[in-house]
């Protein structure tokens, strides 16, 4: 057995639409855009991750960047298998054609079981011999610190680059949840569309995603606002780049049906919450994980909807990695991890 286990290799993947987190031993060893570059002419894989997020939208006709994902699942399985292969390539294991291969591999929890079955098989692709499914809220659940296991019930939001996941997690099951598929590349459209019809500027993913990371915001009336942020782009009338400036109450308006959404899932969570675990969520309150977490303001909007504490997580961006990774350390253990005679 032992001599079995020096050969295993053993992977959490956070298979996230915007990013992939990959642990390995404990530690976070791949950190990357889920993005892949193909060659139009050879179909040969050119880059994965961040090297191929820096060709993004600066492409020739001969060059193609794809992201795999789509709301949280897969929408191209060709290049969702290079994308897990590429990453799992970058770790640097060496010994690849004797290592058994284990992973656990997060999903959302509103996936259909076709799609499930399509993480199986990109896993099957890359060579994996034991593969095993875990839904995003329980694995962010677990990376914030709670006891899954207690009867006491818990609310998470994890907003990701796909999905809104909003779930109340009590005795190691999702009791209520819902997933939405608005989330952070919903807000990024969003900018986009706003700087169009505000100020005529033509920008693309990239720079939205830049207006989102340094003057993003769920609210007009934040106490630290950012100071104004200089934006690069087209202008529409004319042809000619051009630069205008944007701050977060732009931003706020820009995304704000976006947030109502959210909103409007969570209380819907809420209402269909159990009284016994609704009233253990008036005593813990909500807890924000994923980029979403992040935006300003965004807590204090939940709290003002709700009339509950809402908590933003230690390192939300890494949370669902980090549960992931503590389901695959006790994959024995916890009876909420999916595997492929499950479905």
């Amino acid at each position: 057995m032992k001599f079995f286990n020096l050969f295993t290799q053993e992977l959490a993947v956070d298979l996230g639409t915007a990013n992939t987190l990959i642990i390995q031993n404990d530690k976070v060893v791949i950190d990357e855009p889920s993005i892949v570059a193909i060659n139009r002419s050879t179909n040969e894989i050119m880059a994965v991750g961040y090297r191929a997020m820096q060709m993004h939208e600066k492409t020739h006709e001969n060059i193609k960047t794809i992201r795999p994902l789509k709301d949280g699942v897969i929408a191209d399985f060709q290049a969702a298998e290079a994308l897990i292969q590429g990453l799992i390539n970058m770790i640097g294991e060496k010994r690849r054609f004797f290592t058994h291969l284990k992973m656990v591999i997060c999903i959302p929890s509103g996936i259909t079981e076709v799609e499930k079955r399509a993480v199986f098989d990109s896993a099957d692709h890359v060579d994996s011999k034991e593969t095993y499914l875990i839904h995003e809220p329980m694995a962010a659940a677990l990376g914030i610190g709670l006891d899954v296991e207690e009867p006491i019930g818990n609310m998470i939001i994890d907003i990701g680059g796909g999905t809104t996941e909003i779930a109340v997690i009590a005795l190691s099951g999702i009791v209520t949840d819902q997933s939405i598929r608005v989330a952070g590349d919903e807000f990024t459209n969003d900018i986009i569309d706003y700087m169009k019809r505000k100020h005529n500027i033509l920008i693309g993913e990239r720079t939205a995603e830049q207006i989102k990371i340094n003057v993003g915001s769920a609210i007009v009336d934040l106490d630290d606002a950012p100071p104004k942020y200089a934006v690069n782009g087209r202008d529409m009338l004319t042809g000619i780049p051009k630069q205008v400036f944007t701050n977060h109450s732009e931003v706020a308006e820009a995304i704000d049906k976006s947030i109502s959404k959210i909103e409007e899932a969570v209380l819907k969570a809420l209402e269909d919450t159990p009284p016994e675990l609704a009233s253990d969520i008036y005593r813990t309150g909500i807890y924000l994980t994923g980029g979403g977490a992040l935006l300003r303001g965004l807590a204090k909007r939940i709290a003002a909807k709700t009339k509950l504490a809402v908590h933003v997580a230690d390192d939300p961006l890494r949370a669902v990695v980090r549960g992931t990774g503590m389901a695959l350390k006790n994959s024995h253990r916890y009876s909420f991890l999916i595997d492929r005679r499950s479905i």
